[in-house]
């Protein structure tokens, strides 16, 4: 018995059964066994008080049918064998020497009823289970020199019938399973309502608030899961608010820096410079901006990447174009995935500006960038190639993470780390997935997966 719960659990982890699922189909199976277990004991409990009970209902029959045989006058004889055949469900019958015997069948029930019968009638008395091919339970017994047969039906003397007893046993067995639901779907729903909250908070949205009532022990967890949604939403807004009153007070002053260094009488060259750090300086709070911002709502119905692609394309053609580069595009048409337009804009917008800045080509010392989207089985490939000096692999996984930037043959150009960082985080909300490759004729391919939906 303690191996069935182990291997209800290999079977469920293969189905891929929830939880509702696995613990309704784990009762079910042990109210089964337990069931069957009961029944098997009830029955060897009630056979041997049932043989017992069979047999003295026998002998009394026998006996009043012998004592009524021999005081009733021979012409009442005939009328009493029909009355009792007829109100009592006894037939006599004379019994003769031809007669063609079949045998009890070979059960403990029927081998205890006839021993009993036969010692309290006596040990020559014969328990049939048929005479002359007659069906019934015929025990004999004697009047004087007379010998007869007491017939007996045998769903009298049998056991409770196997249909009857499944009946009850169905029954029985469907009350428990329905009750097994209801508990199993009282234990888990609030499991259900914590995983549903915890989604939506996972997804950057405002959860309802969970029941603060029910057992202790779910009370407590809900009390607790408020309070720290209650916590988190706070620290979130503590935190948009803290960033944007330092991106308003870092920006005034480069904007007041930037118009002294205009009207200062230093060398281009020195105010060229000084305006390319007060610019990355810019790009770095943009960029702390652009990480803490949350990720929107993922929508119920997909959008239309390919049209969303195209929109960002034409925008970035013509910016990458104006600083020196090229991009181009080959977009399959009709591409859908369930993103908002912004995150996925934001996503591929990050790909493309980190291309343009590190993957200038050896070669000219241009950057060419191209866009591409096509559907590969249930997936949608979105890559942004570059041709530039590329990413060691050893590399790929620091790089994703926030802070942290390649070596000095990709980040000729400084910055705060976060654009690969902010790509993943946005991908990880809607279920996609960021791979950093490198192309074996050089330079970078960033790969967006992310998974097919209907339009």
């Amino acid at each position: 018995m303690s191996l069935l719960p182990q291997h209800f659990s290999r079977i469920t982890a293969r189905l891929k059964l929830g939880l509702f699922s696995r613990s309704f189909l784990l009762l079910a199976a042990l109210m089964l066994v337990s069931l069957g277990a009961w029944l098997q004991v009830f029955f060897s409990m009630e056979e041997g008080p049932r043989a017992i009970q069979m047999a003295q209902r026998v002998t009394t029959s026998v006996s009043i049918t012998r004592s009524a045989l021999i005081y009733a006058p021979p012409s009442v004889r005939p009328a009493l064998m029909l009355d009792l055949a007829t109100k009592e469900s006894l037939r006599v019958q004379p019994r003769e020497p031809t007669d063609t015997l079949e045998p009890l069948p070979n059960s403990n029930y029927w081998n205890h009823v006839a021993a009993e019968i036969k010692k309290r009638q006596g040990a020559n008395t014969q328990v049939m289970w048929a005479v002359n091919r007659t069906p019934g339970i015929w025990v004999s017994f004697d009047i004087n020199r007379d010998h007869y047969w007491l017939v007996f039906d045998r769903e009298q003397l049998g056991l409770t019938a196997g249909i009857e007893w499944f009946s009850w046993g169905a029954t029985a067995l469907l009350l428990a399973l329905i009750g097994s639901a209801i508990s199993v779907r009282f234990v888990n729903r609030p499991l259900a309502q914590l995983a549903k909250v915890a989604q939506q908070l996972a997804r950057g949205e405002t959860p309802s608030p969970l029941p603060e009532k029910g057992p202790l022990e779910i009370r407590d967890m809900n009390i607790a899961f408020n309070r720290m949604a209650r916590d988190l939403r706070q620290t979130e807004a503590d935190r948009e608010i803290m960033l944007a009153g330092i991106s308003h007070d870092l920006r005034t002053p480069l904007a007041r820096m930037r118009l002294e260094i205009e009207m200062s009488s230093i060398s281009d060259e020195a105010r060229q410079a000084i305006d390319d750090d007060l610019g990355q300086i810019n790009h770095s709070i943009g960029q702390l901006m652009e990480y803490a911002r949350p990720a929107g709502v993922v929508p119920d119905q997909g959008i239309n990447v390919s049209r969303v692609l195209h929109d960002l394309f034409e925008r970035e053609r013509s910016h990458t174009e104006s600083l020196g580069g090229h991009l181009t595009a080959a977009l399959a048409p009709n591409l859908y995935a369930r993103i908002t337009a912004h995150d996925l804009k934001r996503v591929v917008s990050n790909l493309i500006e980190n291309a343009r800045r590190y993957g200038c080509s050896p070669a000219d010392d241009s950057v060419y960038i191209n866009l591409s989207a096509r559907l590969e089985g249930n997936i949608v490939a979105i890559e942004v190639t570059d041709q530039g000096a590329g990413i060691a692999e050893s590399d790929i996984e620091r790089l994703l993470r926030p802070f942290s930037r390649g070596e000095s043959a990709r980040t000729g150009v400084s910055g705060a780390g976060l654009g690969l960082a902010i790509v993943e985080r946005l991908l990880g909300q809607v279920g996609g997935q960021l791979k950093l490759l490198s192309r074996p004729s050089g330079g970078l391919i960033a790969r967006i997966e992310l998974p097919r939906s209907k339009g």
